[in-house]
């Protein structure tokens, strides 16, 4: 295909060389060159595009992985799509495989919805558009003003599992909390698989974070109230003789396994490793109920910190996750580490989004739930 009569062109927005693969290999398959931009940091850490050929008129698609360094690489898509924007660019999509701080998509306590924060920059930096991969929570979607296609991971992950897991036919598909169930259902029933589910993980899931109704801390009411518990530094309530009902504190239940995990490989499902922490905790649990292979398959791999250390020492055999997050690095250090690469799908999702054409292929046989 001729770059130059393509009608659209791509770029990367990142600087960091390790984070211009994925956008080689979405070049490669579509038949067309990366698009010729600079990008890099000032000694100040100030971010700097420069876009050195005419965009005007054409629709462009920006590739963006996340590395380490989540807020420069939101910086380098802000500043090139302003840049872009400013060029008279037609149209601007953002492909964003991994969707940043898509974890703060809920309120916490006294903090704020930082993934609606990041939506609306974007749509005031000038994207019209955006192709990403298994949101953390598909509600995310209602934050844009603009179209957003959520594509899926399961076919590749579903693929893997039949194709390089020997004996597959005798695993589990397993839940590794209630909130993973319906997720973890959907690779089952596609699999002709059984399903277990674990309950009382020893980290609190997220659903269980205080969201901030029973802070301050209270105090013993002091006012002559019955039943009345005041925050501290408040007045007394102008309503005497009102009695709370008093809220039951939460306690975990021992580690639980609704399913026989008995004699099988076990696989746990998800949308995001990062914290290895539980992931490592479910692992004994199932080695424990009688699993003798465990495998953990998730779209996006930040595996952050000591991650690699931990699933090396662990009673983990494979992560395998998507190539939507750099992580070569921890890769080398270690071996359990597999990586499926999921550039098909985002490549023929930029080629029909250009040709204005139906997006349903790429959602054959998804549900809602994956």
């Amino acid at each position: 295909m001729n770059v130059g009569k393509s009608g659209y062109r791509v770029f990367s927005a990142n600087s960091t060389a390790a984070c211009t693969e994925l956008g080689k290999k979405i070049t490669e398959r579509l038949g067309v060159e990366l698009g010729k931009a600079v990008v890099y940091q000032e000694p100040n850490r100030e971010t700097r595009v420069e876009i050195n050929e005419s965009v005007r008129g054409q629709d462009i698609f920006i590739i963006q992985t996340i590395p380490r360094d989540v807020n420069t690489a939101i910086m380098e898509l802000l500043v090139m799509a302003y840049a872009l924007k400013t060029s008279c660019a037609k149209n601007i999509i953002g492909v964003i495989p991994y969707f940043p701080y898509s974890k703060q998509c809920k309120m916490r306590k006294r903090g704020s919805i930082v993934c609606k924060l990041l939506a609306s920059m974007l749509a005031k930096a000038g994207l019209t558009h955006i192709i990403t991969m298994d949101l953390h929570q598909k509600e995310i979607q209602g934050f844009f003003s603009f179209p957003v296609d959520n594509l899926r991971a399961s076919p590749f992950l579903l693929q893997y599992i039949q194709e390089e897991i020997p004996d597959y036919r005798n695993a589990i598909i397993v839940a590794k909390s209630p909130s993973a169930a319906k997720r973890a259902q959907s690779y089952a029933e596609r699999l002709r698989l059984g399903l277990a589910v674990m309950h009382g993980e020893a980290q609190c899931s997220e659903s269980d974070m205080a969201d901030g109704r029973h802070s301050p801390p209270s105090v013993r009411n002091t006012t002559g109230h019955p039943g009345l518990e005041l925050p501290l530094g408040k007045h007394p309530a102008p309503f005497p003789g009102i009695e709370l009902p008093r809220m039951m504190a939460k306690e975990k239940p021992p580690i639980t396994v609704v399913g026989d995990v008995g004699g099988r490989i076990a696989i746990i499902v998800d949308d995001i490793v990062d914290d290895v922490e539980d992931f490592v905790a479910a692992a004994e649990i199932l080695k424990e109920r009688g699993a003798y292979k465990i495998y953990i398959m998730a779209t996006h791999g930040l595996l952050s910190g000591d991650a690699p250390r931990l699933i090396e020492e662990s009673a983990i055999n494979e992560v395998v996750v998507t190539n939507t997050v750099p992580h070569e690095v921890q890769k080398l250090q270690c071996p359990k580490i597999k990586t499926v690469d999921v550039s098909m799908i985002l490549a023929e999702a930029i080629r029909r989004i250009h040709n204005g054409e139906s997006m349903a292929y790429l959602f054959r046989n998804i549900t809602v739930d994956d």
